[in-house]
């Protein structure tokens, strides 16, 4: 294929059926230093550069090592934390130029579900009180509130009597469940899922991602499904990013990305999966990967995997792949893309380690 060939991926119009447009997000944390008169010293690039939309109803699975730049991703996108530079478009309207009194309205459309279920509850308020924060703070509570509260509690699998209780007589999946029906109150269009499964028991997990499936069939909700554990991420994603030290190294369809890799840091990670087949996990190759990631402080120029990379050649140095669409759907940054045939079966288990 030849480069005339490849489409980058920030050259890519915005699909008229995407939700949220996510072009060139970058976030910068600034590093204080000398002494009483503080001043800026460095910067860590948590994000650089991502692109990526959602379409209406579409699940994106964001996946990669701790300190990859997932979490703080989702949280540029939510303006939770405000991006150094970059576009963020939703439902054609850009979110980096809002103040924060304009942002108030967009919220009440996108939601999100934090990590821990231990610490994102108000451990002082009930949970007739939590879910029904949102929708005073957004003046939308009547009298027909507290049944809208009860219906939310079945819609994810609680007990609407229970409303009066507080946080710390739930178990795990439980909070989690109170946080996700938290984040429906306001009946959302898009949702940032940060980690919901990964403090919770395997035997919890699966009622969770049940749930919100469920959810995201009947109500049409778009999610960004932020995780470690790529066994969940293909469970529920219809498309999957992989993250490395705040790159976007592959995009691609779940069943294109687990079976065809084309980046070779995707490969090690897929190679790693023990297969339930004697006579296959003998024959197949590991990808070991050597030292460690990078600190995001001081990122190696170039592709930022090259260092890493057991397919590095001087090239990867000196000049940074772009994110180019190499089949349909799928996006690859490398300057030695490689189809690899993985084949892994549905419920092979799949980590990333952390």
């Amino acid at each position: 294929m030849t480069d005339a060939e490849l489409r980058p991926a920030n050259a890519m119009p915005p699909s008229d059926k995407a939700l949220i447009v996510v072009r060139d997000l970058v976030k910068e944390f600034p590093i204080r230093g000398g002494g009483l008169i503080k001043r800026t010293v460095g910067h860590v690039h948590a994000v650089s550069g991502v692109s990526f939309e959602i379409r209406a109803g579409e699940t994106l699975g964001l996946v990669g090592e701790s300190g990859s730049g997932k979490t703080t991703t989702a949280r540029a996108v939510l303006q939770l934390q405000r991006p150094t530079s970059g576009s963020v478009v939703f439902e054609g309207r850009e979110l980096t130029t809002l103040d924060d009194r304009q942002l108030r309205d967009v919220r009440r459309d996108m939601q999100i579900v934090f990590q821990d279920p231990y610490a994102s509850l108000n451990p002082k308020m009930p949970i007739n009180d939590i879910i029904a924060e949102g929708l005073k703070v957004h003046g939308l509570w009547d009298k027909s509130g507290p049944d809208k509260v009860a219906g939310l509690l079945r819609e994810v699998g609680l007990r609407p009597e229970h409303s009066n209780r507080y946080p710390h007589e739930f178990s795990g999946g439980q909070r989690q469940r109170i946080g996700v029906a938290r984040a429906l109150a306001l009946e959302p269009k898009f949702m940032v899922l940060d980690e919901p499964v990964s403090a919770l028991d395997v035997s919890v997990q699966a009622g969770v991602l049940n749930t919100l499936s469920e959810l995201q069939e009947r109500l049409n909700i778009a999610y960004l499904f932020v995780a470690h554990d790529l066994s969940v991420v293909r469970h529920i994603s219809d498309r999957v990013a992989v993250m490395y030290l705040g790159k976007l190294m592959e995009v691609a369809t779940s069943a294109d990305l687990y079976t065809r890799p084309m980046h070779p840091y995707t490969q090690a990670l897929l190679s790693a999966v023990p297969i339930p087949d004697p006579t296959l996990e003998r024959q197949r190759e590991r990808i070991v990967l050597h030292g460690d990631v990078p600190s995001p402080i001081n990122p190696p120029s170039g592709c930022r995997f090259r260092t890493r990379c057991p397919k590095a050649e001087e090239v990867c140095a000196t000049t940074e792949p772009p994110l180019a669409e190499l089949e349909p759907d799928h996006f690859v940054a490398c300057h030695f893309p490689e189809v690899v045939e993985v084949g892994l079966a549905e419920d092979v288990p799949v980590s990333v380690s952390r």
